[in-house]
């Protein structure tokens, strides 16, 4: 694992270290755990808008089905 250094003012960083304190947990693990669910929500955020934008538009292939000589021939 990396570390990082992560700039905060003390109030912030008191705050911080209360809370993770008060939920049994440490100032790092908070950082960490908060960093992994935003990036984590933002990942199946953009996969569902690709799900979205695929299902509002079909395409033009009437239900043809390809096949691999269809798509590799030249």
């Amino acid at each position: 694992m990396k570390n990082i250094t992560l700039a905060l003012d003390e109030g912030t960083l008191e705050a911080g270290r209360a809370y993770a304190q008060r939920h049994d947990t440490t100032l790092n693990a908070l950082v960490r755990d908060l960093l992994v669910k935003t990036v984590v929500a933002d990942r199946e955020a953009a996969v569902r808008e690709m799900f979205r934008l695929m299902d509002a538009h079909p395409g033009r292939s009437s239900g043809r089905r390809w096949t691999r000589e269809d798509l590799y021939a030249r």
